[in-house]
């Protein structure tokens, strides 16, 4: 069988398969069978891909949860003050801390809100208790879209090992057909 790329095409697939010289209707039934298979290959493959992109997502969120928690737990003990946020804004007083670039960039490139009315970027312990539900939010949303992308792979698996199954099947049926031919059976 010839390797099949870059169509999603059944003609075109069926087109590229080779079988041999062959036309009965069992090796053309394989080929058909065989054509799904990599369709189903090409659509498994291309949840993999969101899959793993999404995976990414899930870590990175992960890290910017970490941060978040960390500088909340920097700002209640203290550490905060006089630190500068990307503002431009020097902190004062106890439970505030300033937010990161990255994370401040993070969580307006995914649109998830935090407190920021007076645009300084820096939080205190309640406001960093809104910024970390609005990440964890995010993070089971993205989990989310694991599992239901995950369950989408698991079928095409299926089906792909269903179609692959049935055209050997066929194959070996037009095999044994032929080596009955020849021996006059």
């Amino acid at each position: 069988m010839s390797q099949v790329s870059g169509t999603n095409s059944l003609s075109s697939i069926m087109d590229a398969i080779d079988l041999g010289p062959t036309g009965s209707v069992q090796m053309m039934f394989a080929k058909l069978q065989l054509a799904q298979s990599e369709i189903c290959k090409a659509q498994a493959t291309d949840y993999m891909k969101q899959i793993e992109e999404i995976q990414n997502e899930q870590k990175e969120c992960a890290e910017m949860i970490e941060q978040a928690r960390n500088c909340q737990q920097m700002g209640s003990n203290g550490e905060g003050v006089g630190k500068t946020s990307i503002s431009g804004t020097k902190t004062t007083g106890k439970d505030c801390y300033p937010m990161s670039q990255e994370l401040v960039d993070f969580m307006n490139e995914r649109g998830l809100s935090f407190p920021n009315n007076d645009k300084d970027y820096i939080l205190g312990k309640d406001e960093w208790d809104y910024a970390l539900k609005s990440l964890t939010n995010y993070q089971e949303t993205v989990g989310n879209k694991t599992q239901t992308l995950m369950v989408y792979l698991q079928d095409f698996i299926g089906q792909y090992n269903s179609y692959l199954q049935g055209a050997n099947t066929q194959i070996s049926n037009a095999n044994q057909t032929l080596t009955n031919l020849a021996r006059g059976q």
